[in-house]
């Protein structure tokens, strides 16, 4: 059976400027946020399978206050180790969801957070990602992966990840998006990125201003949410503040 753990880098509003603010749900006020702000969790997922050590979207790329990268800090309080995870399934790649991708060590120099993982990613994302730029995309923090020797390309609408580990393209949150499936014969895990963002967004039909192509998302989330329930999937929701994993 799949483990799941939910690797929580922290509550943040983000407005119009794309810029991720922390949030502190005690204390803050959403109405002292500017106009429009939209309530988040950033949370990437560590997934422990039978064959992987999974990481999907990898966060912000923010470090803690000793200057270890959360994401890593995350990893090892659940007991492993940043160089065990063998595989980084990859969404898309807006700032939020591939901002640690890579990192800089204490000397400055450029390395990928998970050094023997493979990163499977859409090659067509890659190339809107490098066209496209700011403010939802970095380039200068994708380059470096995608010169290394660790992207695994996915290519094509749908496919399989050593026979267990389906994606399809979806392209309604960005042009190139992806979502994925991971069925290793005991559990059926979703992940949709930003196309399933939050459990809330699965029961309620409405168009997101923020999509690319909002009518198409509405109509992805009601078909994610129809198929899960029909077949049991396990959900996990990378922009829930309350329910990062959950059964419809």
């Amino acid at each position: 059976m799949a483990k799941i753990f939910p690797l929580s880098e922290g509550v943040f509003t983000v407005g119009h400027d794309k810029q991720f603010v922390p949030f502190n749900l005690e204390n803050d006020e959403l109405t002292d946020r500017p106009t429009g702000s939209l309530l988040v969790e950033i949370q990437p997922f560590l997934i422990v399978t039978g064959k992987d050590l999974l990481v999907l979207d990898t966060g912000l790329g923010f470090t803690n206050k000793d200057g270890v990268l959360q994401i890593h800090d995350n990893i090892r309080k659940l007991g492993y180790e940043p160089e065990q995870v063998t595989k980084v399934l990859l969404s898309h790649l807006h700032k939020d969801h591939s901002g640690g991708v890579v990192y800089k060590d204490a000397n400055g120099m450029v390395k990928t957070t998970f050094p023997n993982a493979a990163y499977c990613l859409y090659r067509p994302e890659a190339d809107f990602a490098l066209q496209q730029g700011y403010p939802s995309y970095h380039p200068e923090e994708i380059e470096p992966l995608l010169s290394s020797s660790q992207v695994q390309w996915l290519d094509g609408e749908q496919g399989t990840i050593d026979g267990y580990i389906h994606f399809t393209h979806s392209g309604g949150h960005c042009p190139q998006h992806i979502v994925y499936l991971i069925d290793d014969g005991q559990d059926k895990i979703f992940f949709g990125g930003d196309e399933a963002p939050q459990l809330k967004q699965m029961k309620m039909k409405y168009v997101a201003k923020y999509d690319y192509d909002g009518k198409k998302a509405m109509q992805l989330r009601e078909q994610y949410a129809e198929q899960g329930r029909k077949e049991g999937w396990e959900f996990l929701f990378y922009h829930d503040v309350k329910a990062p994993v959950a059964k419809l």
